[in-house]
């Protein structure tokens, strides 16, 4: 829907993690291992198996890693 409408990734607040996998550059699976290791930190949103990723939060959860 949103292509749909037009917003651009990096205008969005919550990604899928195909979206954030691309965005970030940072393959699904690690990601999806990312996000389980990572739940309390702020940065997932979860609606029943659904996964979403707050942009921003990730930013910054990711510029304070060395490596990941």
């Amino acid at each position: 829907m949103a292509e749909k409408i037009g917003i651009q990734v990096k205008d969005k607040f919550c990604l899928t993690l195909e979206e954030a996998s691309h965005y970030f550059g940072i393959g699904e699976k690690k990601l999806r291992k990312l996000v389980h290791d990572n739940l309390d930190t702020g940065f997932v949103i979860q609606n029943g198996v659904k996964i979403r990723i707050k942009r921003q939060r990730l930013e910054q959860f990711l510029n304070a890693l060395l490596s990941i």
